[in-house]
């Protein structure tokens, strides 16, 4: 690798076009690269949908959406990156249409994976490391793209989960709709849109009763589409609310805030609960890489459950149902 790139006075662009949890996990590089170069601009190129989260965090200046870029003639594209005069680009979610964009735009440093074979035509900075075999956390895993900024250590889980912790703020917003109302609820977010193996409904359907009947305040989110999953699956009591599809993102992460805790798999408001400080608990399967090892939330009050940490099928990497052989007492004990 050549020499360490000075971020002093320079503007790095973040590009990570992705999920809710993948944006959560990558957010952490930006902490380090604001407490370790103040005087930088950190622009982050992420997807419309996630924007909410990513202006949670005060180290961010700039967010800017592909979409509003991605569907311009391939001239304009270009001329929207060289107006962001980006110096540095940072390439955590690999994509090819990206690194190409900004190799055409001359941004004089161009940061990526060495395991992308477009990165050798794109990138004058390639990182050579492992994601799938390896037995560090993703947020960890992150920062090995960092060591062009004079990283020679990564960072520990706690001290990851510290930095973002202290940086995440939520979104300051009207609170006018009736569910702000609902305080210290246990939120049940039973669905992952396919990102993650799931609880079954019906065991989430019995934890809300016997939560109910300790006198706690149950609500049930997720997407529209998901809701109409679940429906049927949520139990018709006062403390009960379905408030799937009646949130906009802004909303979910001002709601998780102000509630006790949240359960849910391997999924984006399982994240975002991790670093509001609420009370989390992640249903995970140990099958590599889908464990908690890689995917657990940040934050410090997160606990996981797995069915069997030791499950000769998921060491195998062979799919496997463990997960849904967590049972409901093991989840009540904890809240």
């Amino acid at each position: 690798m050549s020499k360490i790139i000075d971020l002093a006075n320079k503007t790095i662009l973040i590009s990570r076009t992705d999920s809710i949890g993948d944006i959560v996990l990558t957010l952490p590089l930006c902490v380090w690269i604001k407490s370790h170069f103040p005087s930088c601009k950190i622009i982050f190129l992420g997807n419309t949908y996630t924007k909410p989260v990513i202006l949670c965090l005060k180290e961010i200046d700039l967010v800017v959406c592909w979409k509003d870029i991605e569907n311009l003639p391939y001239n304009e594209k270009v001329q929207k990156i060289i107006d962001l005069k980006i110096d540095v680009c940072l390439h955590v979610f690999p994509k090819k249409e990206i690194a190409s964009l900004m190799k055409k735009a001359k941004i004089k440093d161009r940061i990526g994976t060495s395991h992308r074979a477009y990165h050798l035509l794109t990138c004058n900075h390639r990182l050579n490391f492992t994601r799938k075999k390896s037995d560090l956390h993703e947020a960890q895993l992150n920062f090995e793209l960092l060591k062009p900024f004079g990283l020679t250590e990564i960072s520990t889980f706690e001290e990851i989960s510290t930095s973002i912790s202290k940086s995440f703020t939520f979104p300051t917003i009207a609170l006018e709709k009736d569910f702000f109302n609902i305080k210290n609820a246990v939120i049940l977010h039973p669905k992952s849109q396919g990102s993650a193996l799931e609880w079954p409904l019906e065991k989430y359907k019995i934890l809300a009763e016997k939560l109910i009947e300790n006198g706690e305040i149950v609500v049930f989110t997720g997407t529209e589409n998901e809701g109409k999953l679940i429906k049927s699956f949520i139990p018709h009591h006062e403390n009960c609310y379905d408030l799937t599809g009646k949130m906009s993102l802004e909303e979910l992460i001002v709601f998780i805030s102000q509630s006790k805790t949240l359960v849910a798999c391997s999924t984006g408001p399982l994240h975002l609960a991790g670093i509001l400080g609420i009370q989390t608990i992640g249903l995970f399967s140990s099958r590599k890489p889908i464990h908690p090892g890689r995917w657990k939330a940040l934050g410090k009050n997160v606990t996981i459950l797995e069915f069997d940490s030791n499950c000769e099928e998921c060491k195998k990497s062979k799919t496997c149902s463990c997960i849904q052989n967590i049972k409901v007492e093991s989840i009540l004990k904890l809240i």
